[in-house]
C-alpha cells in the first residue's frame, strides 16, 4: 500500500500553503530525512523532509501549485516491495478528513455565542500518514481520561494522537493501540522509541475509565449577545465608483493576521497602562558602549546597541522581578513563565513578524543585539522557523522610529502583555521645582485582564521603568 505524504501545517496557523518546488522527481529514491519539496505557508518558505522511506511513486500536487489546504495528499511513496508503476493518484479530494460513519449522529450543532472548534478531523484520513498537523497539537495538559476514538485516533477533547509514520507502522503490526502509548517527542507526540517501550511492557496509558453517563442537560444560558456581519466584498465594492480602486488579493500572511487580530480584540479584555521614561542615562551608557565596541576585518564596529535591545533586556528582567505577569492564558488556566520569552514585531513588506528571543533576562545586550538583527533579516526574506517565532509571553513593538508618539498594541494571544514604545524626544519636565529639559519616551503596555490586573500591570511597569532610566541595573 502507498504512503501518502501530506501537506504538512509547518505553522500553528497554516491551513493552506504554496506548493513552490519540487527537489524530488518521480522514481527517486526517498530516505527519511531528506529535503523532497518547498512550501511557502502564511509566514515563511520552508523545507519539507520526508519521515518515511521508499521511491517517490506519484507527484500529485505539481510544483507552483497555491492554497493547497492542510492534510491533502501532494505525493506518493511506494513502500518495500512495491512496484512504483502501480502507484495512481487517489481521487478527488483524497487527504481530506474523512466523513464520520453514517450509524453515528451528527454532531449537535453549537449553542448560540459559542466559537466553532476548528481544524477538527473526524477520523484518521490514512494510516500511513506521513506528515502529522501540528496546529492542532495540545497546548496545555491532556484532559484526564481523554480516550482514542478508534482508528480515528482522536481523543475525546477533539485533538489528535501525533506520532510518527513509523511508530505507527510498528504499533499496528504488534496490535498496540496507538492511542494508549505515552508520547516523549514535541508536543507529546508518540516516536519510534516509545512504542519500543511499551512492548517492553512499560510507556502506556493508564486504560480510559468507563465512559459516564451523559449528565442531565443544564439550563440554557442566555445567548451571547452577536456582532452584526461584517460586509462582503461585493457589498463594500458597491459603495465606490468601478475603476477608481485596485483590488489587492490577500495572501496568506495578510489573510493570518487579519483572523488573529480580530480574534484577538474580539476574545482578549485588552487594557492599557501609559507611563513616560527618561532616556538620558540610558543613551548616554549606549553611546558609551557602542564606542569601546572592537572593529571587524572590514573595519565595522562588532556590535551597535539600539535604544530597542535596552528596551527587551530591561523588559525581560522586569518579567523576573515580577513573575506573575509573565504568564498567559490557557483557557481553562494560567501558565506562568520560568524564562523571559520577549517577542519582537518586525515589520516585513505585507505583514509582520514576531520572532522571539528566548531566555533574553540570561542574554547580554550585545546577544540580544545580534540575535534580533539575524532574525529580523530572515523575518524579511521569510526564512524563520516556526519555533523561532512561536511561544513567548509578551512582546515589543516599537515604532519610535516612525516618530510615533505612542500607540496601543493589539495582544498576540496567548501572551498576556505586549509593549508598545514610543519615539524618545526632548521634552520639558519640573525638576526640583524648576523646568528642565529631558529626553523621554512613552511606553503603553497592553494587558489581558484575565491574566494581568491593573494593579499587576502597574507594577510591572514601575519595575520596567526603573531600568530603564537606570540601565547600569541591566549590565550586573
Amino acid at each position: 500500500m502507498p504512503i501518502n505524504i501530506l501537506m504538512p501545517a509547518l505553522s500553528p496557523t497554516m491551513e493552506k500553503g504554496n506548493l513552490a518546488k519540487w527537489l524530488k522527481k518521480e522514481g527517486d529514491a526517498v530516505k527519511s530525512g531528506d529535503v523532497i519539496a518547498e512550501i511557502e505557508t502564511d509566514k515563511a518558505t520552508m523545507e519539507v523532509e520526508a519521515v518515511d522511506e521508499g521511491i517517490l511513486a506519484k507527484i500529485v500536487v505539481p510544483e507552483g501549485t497555491a492554497d493547497v489546504p492542510v492534510n491533502q495528499v501532494i505525493a506518493l511513496i511506494a513502500g518495500e516491495g512495491e512496484d512504483p508503476k502501480s502507484v495512481t493518484a487517489p481521487a478527488s479530494g483524497a487527504g481530506a478528513p474523512a466523513p464520520a460513519p453514517k450509524a453515528e449522529a451528527a454532531p449537535p450543532a453549537p449553542a448560540a455565542g459559542s466559537q466553532p472548534q476548528a481544524n477538527t478531523i473526524q477520523g484518521d484520513p490514512n494510516a500511513h500518514m506521513s506528515y502529522a498537523r501540528v496546529d492542532q497539537a495540545p497546548q496545555g495538559p491532556a484532559q484526564a481520561g481523554a480516550k482514542p476514538n478508534g482508528a480515528g485516533q482522536q481523543q475525546a477533547s477533539g485533538s489528535r494522537v501525533f506520532a510518527s509514520p513509523l511508530a505507527k507502522r510498528i504499533a499496528r503490526e504488534a496490535g498496540i493501540d496507538i492511542a494508549s502509548v505515552r508520547g516523549s517527542g514535541p508536543h507529546g507526540r508518540i516516536v519510534e522509541k516509545d512504542v519500543r517501550a511499551a512492548l517492553q511492557g512499560g510507556g502506556t496509558k493508564p486504560a480510559a475509565a468507563p465512559a459516564a453517563p451523559a449528565p442531565a442537560a443544564a439550563p440554557s444560558k442566555p445567548a451571547a449577545p452577536q456582532l452584526a456581519p461584517s460586509m462582503g466584498a461585493d457589498q463594500v465594492k458597491a459603495m465606490f465608483e468601478a475603476g477608481t480602486y485596485e483590488e489587492v488579493p490577500l495572501d496568506g500572511m495578510r489573510r493570518t493576521i487579519a483572523k488573529r487580530l480580530v480574534e484577538s480584540k474580539q476574545t482578549v479584555p485588552h487594557f492599557y497602562l501609559s507611563l513616560d521614561c527618561e532616556l538620558d542615562a540610558l543613551m548616554a551608557l549606549r553611546e558609551q558602549i557602542n564606542a569601546a565596541a572592537g572593529k571587524d576585518k572590514d573595519g565595522k564596529p562588532a556590535y551597535k546597541l539600539s535604544v530597542n535591545d535596552f528596551v527587551i533586556k530591561a523588559l525581560a528582567i522586569a518579567l523576573q522581578r515580577v513573575p506573575a505577569a509573565n504568564a498567559v492564558w490557557a483557557e481553562d488556566r494560567i501558565l506562568r513563565m520560568k524564562h523571559s520569552d520577549v517577542g519582537v514585531a518586525v515589520a516585513i513588506e505585507g505583514g509582520l513578524f514576531t520572532p522571539v528571543v528566548r531566555k533574553a533576562e540570561q542574554k547580554t545586550l550585545t546577544a540580544i543585539s545580534a540575535e534580533v538583527k539575524d532574525m529580523a533579516g530572515r523575518a524579511r526574506n521569510r526564512r524563520l522557523k516556526p519555533e523561532e517565532y512561536t511561544g513567548g509571553s509578551t512582546a515589543v513593538s516599537n515604532l519610535g522610529m516612525y516618530g510615533i508618539k505612542d500607540f496601543q498594541a493589539v495582544i498576540n494571544p496567548p501572551h498576556g502583555t505586549i509593549l508598545a514604545v514610543g519615539a524618545g524626544e526632548q521634552r520639558v519636565v519640573v525638576k526640583n521645582g524648576a523646568p528642565a529639559v529631558v529626553q523621554a519616551m512613552t511606553v503603553t503596555l497592553s494587558c489581558d485582564h484575565r491574566v494581568v490586573d491593573g494593579a499587576l500591570g502597574a507594577e510591572l511597569l514601575a519595575a520596567f521603568k526603573q531600568l530603564i532610566e537606570n540601565p547600569m541595573g541591566m549590565l550586573v
